[in-house]
C-alpha cells in the first residue's frame, strides 16, 4: 500500500494539517496551457477559478437538449449509479457519463477544459469520476461541506493531492438556487474527520455526507482564515468552475422556483492513480471511481453537436 500522507477517519478528533503536496504542480512540458500565470496564481492562493461562457450560447443550447435527454433516459432507472432526492423520485446525481459514447463522451475530452486541468496538474490526465448533478427547483436539497478528496483518499485510495473538479454550468446558477459555495484557501490545509467508514458507505453517502465531514469547529477556523469570506460559484449556462481536489465546498438547498444543474468531470494525474482504500475497506464501485483501463485523454477541438440517439455503456 503507498504510504498514507493524509490519514483520516481515526480515532475520534479532528485534526488540521497542512498540505503536503503543491497545488500547481510545474511542468515545463504544460506550462504553455492555457491559463495565464495570474490565473494560475489565483488558483494557488484561492482553490479554485471561474470562467464565464466558456461555452458559447449555441453549445448551450446543444448541452441544455442533452441534459433534458439525459435525464428522460434515467428517471425510470433504479440502480446504483443513478442517485435520487432523500424522500422523492427526482433524480439528484447520475455518474459515469463520460463512458456515454456521445455527446458527454465527446464534452469530456474537449480541449477547453482538458488542457486547463493538464496545466493545473503538470502530466497528462484522465477522468475518474464523473456525473451530472441536479437540484430541482423547491426539492433540491444541501449538501454538507467536505473536501472531495478526504473521500476519495479514504474510499478510494487517491494517493495524493493532483486531481481537480471541472464543473460546467448547464442551467443558470444563481445566488438563491443552491450553487456551489466554497471556502478560498481551504485547499492549503486537510482536514482529518474522525469516525470509521461504514461498509458500503457509499449507498447513504450519495444522498447525504455524514461520514468525512468536518467539525462545526474546523469550518470556522477554514473561514476565520479566509477573513469570513465564502465564494459562491454563480454564473450563467457555459461558465465552468475548476476548484482543486482539497477545496472544502458545499451547497444549500434550493427552494427557489429555478433548477440548477452542472455537469462534473474530475480530472486525475496519470501519475496518480488509485491505489488501494486508505479506510481499509473495499473500493467503491467503478462508476464512483474508475479503475479499469485507464489512459490519458487526447484532447479534441471537434464542434459540440447533437447527439441522435445515446447508449449508456452497458446501459439502455
Amino acid at each position: 500500500m503507498a504510504v498514507d500522507l493524509y490519514p483520516t477517519r481515526q480515532g475520534n478528533k479532528t485534526h488540521i494539517m497542512e498540505r503536503k503536496d503543491p497545488v500547481v504542480h510545474q511542468n515545463k512540458e504544460y506550462e504553455n496551457g492555457p491559463l495565464s500565470k495570474q490565473e494560475l496564481k489565483s488558483y494557488e492562493n484561492n482553490g479554485y477559478l471561474m470562467f464565464e461562457k466558456l461555452f458559447n450560447d449555441d453549445e448551450v443550447s446543444i448541452m441544455k437538449s442533452e441534459l433534458e435527454r439525459t435525464m428522460k433516459m434515467n428517471q425510470k432507472r433504479d440502480t446504483d449509479d443513478v442517485i435520487k432526492e432523500p424522500g422523492s423520485n427526482e433524480i439528484r446525481s447520475v455518474f459515469e457519463i463520460h463512458k456515454d459514447s456521445g455527446f458527454f463522451q465527446a464534452l469530456a475530452k474537449n480541449h477547453r477544459i482538458v488542457r486547463a486541468a493538464e496545466q493545473l496538474l503538470g502530466s497528462q490526465v484522465y477522468i475518474t469520476q464523473s456525473r451530472i448533478n441536479f437540484k430541482p427547483g423547491f426539492k433540491g436539497k444541501e449538501f454538507y461541506w467536505h473536501s472531495d478528496f478526504e473521500t476519495w483518499h479514504a474510499e478510494d485510495g487517491m494517493p495524493n493531492m493532483r486531481a481537480l473538479s471541472c464543473s460546467i454550468i448547464l442551467t443558470d446558477n444563481y445566488e438563491y438556487n443552491g450553487p456551489l459555495m466554497l471556502i478560498p484557501g481551504s485547499h492549503k490545509w486537510y482536514v482529518s474527520c474522525p469516525g470509521e467508514t461504514p461498509d458500503q458507505n457509499f449507498k447513504s453517502s450519495l444522498q447525504k455526507q455524514e461520514t468525512g465531514v468536518p467539525d462545526n469547529e474546523s469550518m470556522e477556523w477554514l473561514v476565520d482564515r479566509a477573513g469570513g469570506r465564502i465564494d459562491r460559484a454563480t454564473g450563467p449556462a457555459g461558465s465552468v468552475l475548476f476548484f482543486e481536489c482539497n477545496t472544502m465546498h458545499g451547497s444549500a438547498g434550493n427552494i427557489s422556483p429555478y433548477p440548477r444543474s452542472n455537469v462534473f468531470f474530475v480530472f486525475n494525474s496519470v501519475k496518480n492513480k488509485l491505489t488501494d482504500p486508505f479506510s481499509g475497506k473495499d473500493p467503491r464501485p467503478e462508476f464512483l471511481a474508475n479503475r479499469d483501463n485507464i489512459s490519458s485523454i487526447a484532447p479534441n477541438k471537434d464542434r459540440l453537436q447533437n447527439v441522435s440517439n445515446i447508449t449508456f455503456a452497458g446501459k439502455k
